[in-house]
């Protein structure tokens, strides 16, 4: 039986975030664009039983349901699982440059309109709007299994990337702390593996981090579309500020990991004009990034509804524009996806940003290890 329990919280400031560190422009945008949806959340590693019918059906009996009474988690409420599994493989034939990720997390209180991974809360009966935002899963074993999961000699090696469905340095890292286990496994098995956040609270593992890339490849990137603090406030309620990621960024690269900087998503008519390009790619230059890579938003099923809520409620007159542009599907008109990452591609040159050599091994301990995501 899911049982609701309140406790009181030492407040930790740290919030969610995270980076990645990418070649400076890696493949095509469908390309770039595919490999941060991961498609189905598959949950072989869950029991499907019956619950009570306050609880979401597809979450296990076992479950505890938990909600905190601080401001930072208001609102939001975890449900804490034994995963039976942590090392999920990609299924065979896609087209990302790994094998396998983690996802200590489902569900994400960055909350951010866009975000492409709202519809797998679906395959938890969950919604893909105010749901993804403020119910949580937690696997509160992923550190553990992770260990395990290495150590078998049913692993074979190869790059794990984590941050590719939700963010791993979310608000509820702060709390449950997952990821420095999960690091320290990695570091441990001298395995390769790539973070994608936009969370700041990767700061709190960086000696973690530099231990980790002394051993095997190691390559962070942080998502940060625009540096407009009122566009910020708008669509991405639960992240740091831009400015916080990009100190990230910056601190990050001092240590010596290679961070690169996902300037995602750029929002059309809201974030794509030649002046708030041009800011972002000066705020990456000035944080030293290790590369920048330009995504324009895609409206996939479930993101696209709860996005064009809010851009009814916010922005009507643009309505009409994002039906124009997005009327082939999912991804904006290539003509105008061609233009705006052609500008970044500019914009990048000018301000000087160039590839970086990374931190680590060339060939890392783990055998046959794959690419890494960046």
């Amino acid at each position: 039986m899911l049982a609701t329990i309140t406790l009181p919280m030492i407040r930790n400031g740290a919030t969610g975030g995270g980076r990645a560190d990418t070649p400076h422009f890696a493949g095509t945008l469908a390309f770039l664009e595919q490999m941060f949806y991961s498609g189905p959340m598959r949950w072989r590693q869950l029991q499907l039983i019956d619950t009570e019918p306050s609880a979401p059906p597809l979450i296990e009996r076992s479950a505890v349901a938990r909600t905190f009474d601080t401001p930072e988690f208001a609102g939001l409420t975890f449900y804490e699982i034994q995963a039976k599994s942590i090392i999920n493989r990609v299924p065979t034939g896609s087209r990302m440059p790994f094998q396998y990720t983690i996802n200590p997390y489902r569900g994400c209180s960055h909350a951010c309109r866009y975000c492409f991974a709202r519809n797998t809360h679906r395959y938890l009966d969950l919604d893909a709007g105010a749901d993804f935002d403020s119910k949580v899963i937690v696997k509160v074993n992923a550190p553990q299994l992770l260990a395990r999961e290495l150590q078998s000699r049913r692993w074979r090696g190869g790059s794990i990337a984590m941050g590719t469905n939700v963010d791993c340095y979310q608000r509820a890292e702060g709390r449950y702390r997952l990821m420095p286990g999960i690091l320290s496994a990695l570091r441990d098995a001298a395995n390769p593996f790539s973070i994608l956040t936009k969370g700041t609270l990767i700061l709190r593992d960086l000696p973690l981090l530099e231990q980790a890339a002394d051993r095997a490849r190691v390559s962070t990137a942080m998502s940060v579309g625009f540096v407009d603090s009122e566009l910020w406030r708008e669509v991405e309620p639960g992240t740091p500020r831009p400015s916080a990621r990009l100190e990230a960024v910056a601190r990050l690269r001092d240590a010596g990991i290679d961070c690169n900087v996902l300037i995602a998503p750029i929002l059309p008519f809201l974030g794509d004009s030649d002046r708030a390009l041009r800011e972002v790619v000066a705020a990456c230059s000035e944080a030293g990034a290790t590369g920048v890579t330009p995504i324009v938003l895609h409206l996939r099923p479930g993101a696209r509804e709860w996005y064009m809520q809010w851009l009814m409620r916010a922005h009507p007159r643009l309505v009409p524009k994002y039906r124009q542009l997005y009327s082939g599907g999912a991804y904006a008109d290539r003509d105008y996806q061609r233009r705006i990452s052609g500008r970044v591609r500019e914009l990048a040159t000018e301000y000087g940003i160039r590839r970086g050599a990374h931190r680590g091994p060339t060939e890392p301990a783990a055998a046959a290890a794959q690419p890494t995501l960046f």
